[in-house]
């Protein structure tokens, strides 16, 4: 953790890479504890795009009124490419200085706190980050901002999807988001009763799946439900079913991809609550000087890691988990 003597009296914030539910909620925060501490606030449109376009808003309390329950950003997103040259970001800190920002808060999922990194260890630019991302795949916190929302809308699809499987005796393969991490698989597999969960963290033998559906079928178990992440095997769902295919040619399965629809809609009051946290905690840390971390949630205690920290890559342990499938699935 980097400590700096010198208080922000203008603070700037914004969102970056995917938006995730709560986003609104977490803006918010920001924006009124600085208010609330007597420090200038800005908003930046589009995310480190805006910077090196100047795109740069004062923002008030009224600025944030009305936004907690709204899903998406009203900060908007972008990726930026010219930001990943030393070049752009020499030009954002021109940018920032020219409108009285002395610190930084970026909310989204690794890329933007890569970004906030750069800012810091090449400029001694004041950052904190927020965790906002649906994947859940940063260490140094057990949750992050829109995570729930997207299990929850991940689960109430599934449901749905429950119905017309039982009607017509179907095996049914529904992919999730997650990217290269399993947290909404494991979790929406489980909430709604998969018979097998796919993540990339844990190595799955298809021969084993394809003998176990033999045996189901044989004893008249015709519903099947197979939760898959976008970043198991080569090509998520898909690349499952061409793999299934190679045991059981006849297999009658059914994709659904749920895609984008994981990130949109209210955020859920979890993520809402968690939200309004660590948006109060970032204007926090940065006034007791505190710099260059993530706010984080450890067994219910705010806690700063480190940027570097927070992206290492965060190894889980599926074991116990996929014990309980095998169990209540059988």
């Amino acid at each position: 953790m980097v400590l700096n003597k010198k208080i922000p009296t203008k603070i700037g914030v914004l969102t970056s890479g995917g938006d995730a539910p709560g986003m609104n909620a977490a803006i918010r925060a920001v924006v009124r504890t600085g208010i609330y501490h007597g420090v200038q606030m800005a908003g930046i449109i589009r995310g480190f795009t805006g910077i090196l376009e100047n795109d740069i808003v004062d923002m008030d309390n009224r600025s944030v009124a009305n936004i907690i329950q709204r899903g998406g950003t009203i900060l908007k997103s972008a990726r930026c490419k010219d930001f990943y040259t030393k070049e752009g970001r020499a030009q954002a800190i021109k940018n920032l200085q020219q409108h009285g920002i002395e610190a930084l808060v970026v909310i989204g999922g690794d890329g933007s706190i890569r970004g906030a990194m750069h800012l810091g260890n090449e400029f001694n630019f004041p950052c904190v980050a927020i965790p906002g991302t649906i994947d859940k795949d940063l260490a140094g916190t057990d949750f992050t901002i829109g995570f729930d929302t997207a299990v929850n809308t991940a689960v109430s699809c599934i449901d749905k999807i429950r119905d017309t499987m039982e009607a017509h005796d179907r095996l049914f393969i529904v992919e999730v988001m997650g990217r290269h991490a399993g947290y909404i698989a494991l979790n929406s597999g489980i909430a709604t009763g998969a018979e097998y969960i796919l993540v990339p963290e844990a190595h799955t033998s298809m021969k084993r799946i394809a003998t176990s559906l033999n045996e189901k079928t044989k004893r008249k178990k015709l519903v099947n439900l197979v939760v898959v992440a976008e970043g198991y095997g080569e090509n998520g769902a898909v690349g499952f079913v061409e793999e299934l295919k190679k045991y059981l040619p006849n297999v009658d399965a059914r994709i659904s991809i749920l895609g984008h629809i994981q990130r949109g809609g209210a955020p859920t009051c979890m993520d809402r609550l968690i939200a309004s946290r660590m948006g109060y905690h970032a204007i926090e840390c940065l006034l007791e000087g505190k710099q260059q971390v993530m706010i984080g949630i450890k067994n219910n205690a705010i806690c700063y890691t480190p940027f570097e920290d927070a992206l290492a890559v965060q190894q889980i342990t599926h074991d116990a988990w996929l014990k309980i499938i095998k169990i209540l699935a059988s």
